[in-house]
């Protein structure tokens, strides 16, 4: 075992602390990492406070990990000391199901492995997450970072990018389509910029006017203000495909209803409550309510090589360690665009301890 450090939530209430934790030495087909940068999501805070009620405390978040290549098992062979590499939201599967075997380990029929808070295979215990300065995974789910992105506004991709780059591809959504997207946050932000990539017209909703500049900016050709009910009249079934990126509560059928018929409204947001649907909010169009979870291993390593070849990465606020709980508190309020980076360098001043 190898000692790293590494910031924890101990209980519900407590602030995240400083914390040793321990590693295992690289099996065969492991790949030891060096932690550069750490995204943070909000799924870290519902964690960390256990909101979904199924936090094993420690708990230590961070599932949007950029770093180098420090130690590989004696089977390794996709990398080497010094690659530029990737973590996202899993670090293992069955690998034998159908699902594993279409790529699609996030639907793991026998539970995927997530990189933190979910018991751990190895140790026997949980696994502790990318708020730390190394982590130990398997090569097969370690992706390779392209060389032309920065790679601190690269992490969030790990989760925000594929959260929405997969449903986007999934449905086809391309040039020639009406694309609405709901919410301009840490998802909304990708959102956009994917769909416009893909070439689809692409259409923001958003309860806040002021965000209509920037919501041009990353790639909106037109912002629908969704509390104005005249403007979303004028939008009724107009939409190809709507992806809700919104984790609050909202009326599901005020965009359900602007969909064309055939067409497809997508959640990647996750309210705590319900969302109650009309029916005829979907039978009068033969209209579709779809999720989505993240993306396979494989389409997440094409989302990143897409994002090389066109030059997409998050918008992010650079903050050191220190500063995790105070990040927490200012996402709660929306306070951050789009997306908090933890640069994992400031760890090295910090005493690690229990």
């Amino acid at each position: 075992m190898r000692a790293a450090k590494a910031y924890a939530a101990h209980s519900a209430s407590s602030p995240l602390v400083p914390f040793a934790l321990q590693r295992r030495e690289p099996l065969p087909q492991d790949v030891r990492i060096d932690i550069l940068y750490c995204g943070v999501c909000h799924s870290d805070l519902h964690q960390a406070r256990n909101e979904w009620n199924a936090t094993s405390y420690p708990c230590v978040p961070g599932h949007e990990i950029v770093g180098k290549v420090a130690q590989v098992g004696s089977g390794v062979t996709k990398f080497k000391p010094g690659d530029t590499v990737a973590v996202g939201c899993m670090v293992d599967s069955c690998r034998t199901c159908p699902s594993c075997e279409d790529g699609l380990e996030q639907h793991c029929e026998h539970g995927p492995v997530f990189t933190y808070n979910s018991p751990d295979r190895h140790s026997g215990g949980m696994t502790y997450g990318g708020y730390a300065d190394s982590i130990v995974v398997d090569e097969a789910f370690v992706l390779r970072v392209p060389e032309k992105l920065d790679l601190a506004a690269a992490a969030p991709l790990l989760c925000a990018g594929i959260t929405t780059y997969s449903p986007l591809r999934h449905w086809r959504v391309g040039p020639g389509q009406r694309v609405g997207i709901v919410g301009l946050g840490g998802l909304g932000h990708m959102a956009l910029k994917f769909a416009h990539a893909f070439g689809a017209e692409v259409v923001l909703f958003t309860t806040s006017p002021g965000k209509a500049e920037d919501a041009r900016r990353l790639g909106a050709d037109e912002i629908v203000v969704s509390k104005d009910a005249e403007a979303m009249a004028r939008q009724a079934s107009r939409f190809d495909f709507i992806l809700d990126t919104v984790s609050a509560p909202h009326d599901i059928n005020a965009y359900l209803n602007l969909l064309k018929r055939d067409g497809t409204l997508t959640l990647v947001g996750v309210p705590p409550e319900g969302l109650p649907v009309m029916p005829f909010s979907l039978i009068g169009g033969r209209r579709q309510l779809a999720g989505s979870l993240i993306g396979g291993i494989r389409e997440t390593q094409e989302m990143l090589d897409f994002c090389g070849e066109h030059g997409i990465v998050c918008d992010i606020e650079l903050i050191p360690v220190r500063q995790i709980n105070e990040a927490f508190e200012r996402l709660l309020k929306s306070d951050v665009k789009y997306r908090f980076v933890i640069d994992m360098a400031t760890l090295g001043g910090e005493l690690a301890g229990n």
